[in-house]
């Protein structure tokens, strides 16, 4: 029985004969190898559904090499399939590897799971965490996360990540094809490395929004669904929101 490296390297040979660009982890990476030179990177995604797959095919649009990875390998293969050029599939665990950013965007029951899988590669990575809590989906995690606060709350289940809260309060619907209007609507986001939020800010950017930093971990208790900074906002306006929140406490 083939074991599953050597079905993914015989696959990986099929994909590329037939012009396919699929490459998985433990393999060089071709062409143009990402580096701050041209502002591009290799970003690695964990969850790859409707957030994941938009957000990261902005990426893709963008120039990036953005690795997505679920727990359903084929649907990433696919995915990388129809993005093309830059873009790839692998496991969790190698899309962590891959990236130099990475992005979770999972359900937040789930967190758990990822901290105990991917805990040493995310360790001193810079972490975009797309996870909102939801009591009818998270159960009792949820209620907790909520009473902490979903950004402390991440920190909490995430130890030693580079944690940046983004693509939190708004919906995916128009992520895939925000670049159209590229700076008209702010995303929030919040941090308490000023390091993360400055390699962050230009990856908002090439998705099509204006990132609009609005204060520390503790402020990400406000990006998400419900909160007055949820859906689309100008720059200005979630600034004004986020002023009016930190004088509220």
């Amino acid at each position: 029985m083939k074991t599953r490296s050597a079905f993914v390297a015989g696959r990986r040979r099929l994909l590329v004969l037939a012009g396919t660009t699929l490459i998985l982890g433990g393999f060089p990476f071709p062409r143009r190898q990402a580096n701050a030179a041209d502002g591009k990177m290799k970003i690695g995604i964990v969850g790859s559904g409707k957030v994941g797959g938009a957000i990261g095919g902005a990426w893709v649009r963008a120039g990036h090499e953005v690795m997505f990875s679920s727990r359903h390998i084929e649907h990433d293969e696919d995915l990388a399939t129809r993005l093309g050029m830059n873009a790839y599939a692998g496991t969790p665990r190698e899309a962590v590897e891959f990236g130099e950013v990475a992005m979770i965007s999972v359900p937040y029951h789930a967190l758990p799971a990822v901290r105990d899988e991917l805990g040493d590669l995310i360790n001193g990575k810079v972490l975009i965490d797309t996870c909102n809590p939801f009591v009818w989906r998270d159960g009792e995690l949820a209620e907790w996360a909520r009473k902490k606060g979903a950004g402390l709350a991440s920190l909490e289940l995430l130890p030693g990540a580079r944690i940046v809260r983004a693509f939190n309060a708004i919906s995916y619907v128009n992520m895939g094809k925000a670049y159209e209007q590229p700076g008209r609507i702010g995303m929030p986001i919040a941090s308490d490395d000023a390091g993360a939020v400055k390699i962050v800010e230009p990856l908002i950017r090439d998705v099509g929004y204006e990132p609009v930093f609005i204060g520390g971990m503790d402020m990400g208790k406000y990006l998400m669904p419900g909160t007055p900074l949820a859906g689309e906002h100008t720059p200005h306006e979630v600034r004004e929101i986020a002023k009016r929140l930190r004088r509220q406490g």
